[in-house]
């Protein structure tokens, strides 16, 4: 924290007191304490938790008369990184912002210490804005010099040479050298600070290219030389476990990194290409799910549906969607859901994703005949009360699966298909009979990832084509009369809800910044949960098609997916471009 003069610090007490951020008793006795302490009056208020850091220097700047800027879940552009030197940056605690009119936006803990403009302002050979910034905020943007990807392409540069050497079967020497390791661990640490799931390298003829996937969506984030690729590829096997000298088969495997204080487990996934080796590598991150239903975005119908569904001595309840939809995400949260020292939850997964505790997870592994079926045969001979198959791939497991729900357990699982009914006509291409799959599925949960608006954001208006889509997809759901909203609002689990038929209705973009591309952040989940009724189960039973139970589903008050999204836009939570994007074909 800066030094502030008595004359600030009066200033700053005065201020935080009118605000009503502080009380005056407190500030009474913190000078007391700061006295007997031989400690800052505001050192003391903030030790004790008082006062917040980002509120104090907030308070600080204005009486100092210095703009503020919160940094805490700021990302600088790479570019404007670059534009002052991580050692300057750290001896000064500055970090650049952006530029405006030629001059640069400089955030600094002591925004009023005029040497420390001066020699900035020097150093970088341009006037700078001075804004002030908390120590913790400085320090998140410090952070992000280390995942500066500039230098994986000099250590490219470094190991070029090297890499040739491949050729002449120096294999061990490439893998080992600290040059590709410390490019690799680059890569992995932009892609934990960006919060991307996936990182896909990719063979060309003639480069090596590297992208993230971020909320969902693919970018391209650099190109690097064709002759580095054998020495990243190799280090990324030895790091697996896998076979360095094996080029011709798909390989999987997975390894642990620790980055920023978070533990990320990684899925490596390496198959053959035209060009080389193409690496796919699955992020899960350990820290970011609490598994919590209303938070994933069930609500309404649908979180009633699943939670009548999860009641139930027995059957199957199903999640479906397309790979990275989120549907194993589901399965914990019911397990979590229902998870009690009196019943015996065991579950057989590939891989074993998120370990939880008072669950028993069991990891498949066909190397040495651990399979989804014949550990599923095993499980039931562990006393059961609810099982949880990771996902049901052959007809053989979809058979135990079945046996298993007709035996007195709740089975959950997972299926690939596009929409919640299409899980049945997928079963019965699996060779379980109608009856048997009307008798056994009680609940089948259909399931999208859309990307969320980001906090800065605008409100609009919608257009005439916006608002006709708005009332084809969800003005029969909308409340008709303002007595209707909080009952139709209640009915649907969201908040107040606007009318149907209205002219135009207010939705929402986010502003596209460093931190927030094209005006996103994170990412909400759609559902359509179907309640197997006695009347789907008779059209079940006559192999009715997907269209059909779908249609039945929807009578009996299913919101499906697109539904649910077009809800999410009006209440902020998505944009109807991102629902289209994702659910058009729903």
């Amino acid at each position: 924290m800066a030094l502030l003069t008595p004359e600030i610090q009066q200033k700053l007490t005065a201020l935080l007191v009118e605000e009503g951020l502080v009380a005056k008793s407190d500030i009474e006795a913190a000078q007391k304490e700061s006295v007997d302490k031989k400690q800052p009056l505001f050192a003391v208020l903030a030790e004790n938790g008082t006062v917040d850091d980002e509120l104090l220097t907030h308070a600080i700047a204005q009486v100092s008369g210095v703009p503020y800027v919160n940094l805490r879940g700021t990302v600088i552009d790479e570019k404007i990184l670059n534009l002052l030197p991580e050692d300057i940056a750290e001896r000064f605690m500055a970090v650049p912002l952006a530029e405006v009119q030629n001059r640069l936006a400089v955030a600094m803990i002591d925004a009023n210490n005029v040497q420390a403009v001066d020699y900035l302002a020097n150093r970088i050979q341009r006037p700078i804005k001075v804004f002030m910034a908390s120590e913790a905020g400085i320090r998140h943007v410090l952070e992000q010099y280390k995942a500066d990807l500039s230098t994986v392409g000099d250590v490219a540069t470094q190991t070029e040479e090297e890499s040739k050497q491949e050729a002449a079967g120096n294999i061990q020497t490439i893998v080992q050298d600290s040059p590709i390791s410390r490019a690799l661990s680059t890569i992995l640490e932009y892609a934990v600070k960006t919060k991307a799931s996936d990182i896909h390298v990719e063979p060309l003829e003639k480069t090596l290219k590297i992208r993230v996937r971020v909320d969902g969506v693919l970018r391209e984030i650099m190109q690097l030389p064709k002759s580095i690729e054998p020495a990243l590829v190799s280090r990324i096997k030895i790091l697996s476990n896998l076979k360095i000298d094996e080029h011709r088969t798909p390989q999987d495997g997975q390894f642990a990194v620790k980055v920023s204080d978070k533990e990320v487990d990684l899925r490596i996934a390496i198959s053959p290409v035209v060009w080389g080796e193409q690496v796919v590598i699955r992020l899960l991150d350990k820290s970011g799910n609490t598994f919590d239903l209303e938070q994933m975005g069930y609500a309404g119908r649908a979180l009633r549906a699943i939670r009548k569904g999860i009641q139930r001595p027995n059957g199957m309840i199903l999640t479906s969607g397309p790979t990275g939809s989120g549907k194993s995400t589901s399965l914990y949260a019911l397990i979590k859901e229902i998870k009690d020292d009196s019943v015996n939850i065991v579950t057989l997964e590939d891989p074993v994703e998120y370990k939880m505790d008072g669950v028993n997870q069991i990891q498949v592994n066909t190397d040495v005949g651990l399979t989804f079926a014949s550990g599923l045969r095993s499980i039931l001979r562990q006393d059961p009360n609810i099982i949880m198959v990771g996902e049901i791939r052959d007809a053989e497991t979809a058979n135990l699966a079945v046996q298993a729900a007709l035996t007195g357990h709740l089975v959950f699982s997972t299926l690939h298909t596009n929409s919640a009914a299409g899980v049945l006509p997928r079963l019965l291409d699996m060779g379980i009979e109608p009856f048997l799959i009307a008798s056994t599925v009680n609940t089948i949960i259909g399931q999208r990832l859309v990307r969320r608006v980001a906090p800065r954001r605008d409100a609009y208006n919608s257009n005439p084509i916006e608002t006709q889509n708005i009332l084809n997809t969800v003005g029969h759901l909308l409340p008709k009369s303002r007595e209707q909203i909080q009952a139709v609002s209640e009915d649907l689990g969201y908040k107040d809800l606007p009318l149907a038929g209205q002219n135009a209705y207010t939705l929402v973009k986010g502003r596209d910044t460093p931190a927030t591309p094209r005006g996103y952040a994170g990412r909400a989940g759609l559902y359509e949960v179907m309640d197997v009724s006695e009347t789907i189960q008779s059209l079940i039973v006559k192999r009715a098609t997907s269209a059909e139970i779908q249609h039945q589903a929807v009578a009996d008050g299913m919101v499906t997916m697109r539904q649910d999204g077009y809800l999410k836009s009006l209440q902020g939570i998505t944009t109807l471009e991102e629902v289209n994007r994702v659910a058009a074909d729903i």
